[in-house]
């Protein structure tokens, strides 16, 4: 699929979200039954309970810098089993733990992280995350980072329901102060139990997904980063590696190359970016484009960052599309001060 019909199905997807379509397909429906056919021996081939839980990274980081300054960042994870780390042994290897110890060190502050993510959550639990997220109206997170659109694939929740579901978590988290960067629906075509047609098929419904999320998104202020690298082209060259024991969930390198994706997104949300890495770099593709087809082309390249820009444009609203060089978040083990919730 190119660029530009990616761009127009996300469009539709988002316009259906917006005013309450449901019935817009990601996929046609000759197909369904072979997919569901693989859909089985995919979820038999994995084995849903070799990874039953996550490890709690909640606490607080970076407890040295700053003693008596400025008190600490809040970062809240919401999501599914990528935002919750499942998969993993340590709490340390969590994205949550790597992306809070990234984020003191940049800057130079420590973060309070609190995960709130579900393994297995639909966008529909979003609703139920975001409440105990504000539930304490003084302790409203600084950013939000949120995870979520690839049980949405796998459970065949509508797309337009999925859009407006993360949309809808987005307005309310931005309507309470806090910033938001969404990692949108990964690669699922490079599952390896995934035999094809379903592996073609999983790769063109995640990333239509991926591109209608960042429309949602972008419209209510928030930011995306395109994860394709959590299942995508690294995910496929190296699976061994990036992929835990059950074959599905990313391993403790896969959580780090998808934190290392979104933590330069996060810092630049909280404006602890020089100000010069916010203007668009011609040489690294950049720019303005309308909001479609800038989530159409982030889609189609993991770790892509697009973010609001002009209200509008000839085309409707426009976006800005980056390509951010990646930040390793450091080569030890972070391990918060307080082992438990915050």
């Amino acid at each position: 699929m190119t660029s530009m019909s990616r761009a127009r199905v996300a469009r539709r997807i988002a316009a259906g979200a917006a005013y309450g379509g449901g019935g817009i397909g990601l996929a046609g429906a000759a197909a369904v039954g072979l997919v569901l056919a693989e859909v089985q021996l995919a979820k038999r081939a994995v084995g849903n309970g070799t990874a039953p839980f996550a490890p709690s990274a909640e606490g607080l980081y970076g407890s040295g810098y700053a003693p008596g300054g400025d008190p600490p960042l809040r970062l809240l994870l919401l999501g599914d089993s990528t935002a919750a780390g499942q998969g993993v042994r340590r709490a340390g290897q969590t994205p949550g733990a790597l992306l809070a110890s990234g984020l003191a060190a940049v800057a130079e502050r420590p973060v309070e992280l609190r995960n709130v993510a579900l393994p297995g959550a639909t966008s529909d639990d979003l609703e139920r995350q975001v409440a105990l997220a504000l539930a304490d109206s003084r302790r409203v997170p600084d950013i939000c980072v949120i995870m979520v659109g690839a049980n949405d694939v796998t459970h065949r929740m509508p797309p337009t329901r999925s859009v407006r579901c993360l949309a809808t978590a987005v307005r309310r988290l931005r309507t309470a102060g806090a910033e938001v960067v969404v990692g949108t629906c990964p690669d699922l075509g490079t599952i390896e139990p995934v035999q094809q047609p379903l592996r073609w098929l999983a790769r063109r419904v995640s990333r239509q997904l991926a591109a209608a999320q960042t429309i949602g998104v972008v419209e209510q202020g928030g930011r995306t980063v395109s994860l394709g690298d959590l299942l995508g082209p690294e995910f496929a060259a190296n699976p061994r590696e990036l992929f835990g024991p059950d074959s599905y969930h990313p391993s403790a390198e896969g959580y780090a190359t998808a934190a290392m994706a979104v933590l330069p997104t996060v810092c630049a949300a909280l404006g602890l970016w020089p100000a010069e890495e916010e203007r668009p770099d011609v040489s690294r593709r950049e720019g303005f484009l309308p909001v479609a087809r800038a989530a159409a082309e982030a889609a189609s390249e993991a770790g892509t960052e697009v973010a609001a820009a002009m209200p509008s444009g000839p085309r409707g609203p426009w976006a800005l599309l980056k390509r951010r060089r990646r930040r390793r978040v450091g080569e030890t083990e972070p391990s918060p001060t307080s082992p438990s919730g915050v």
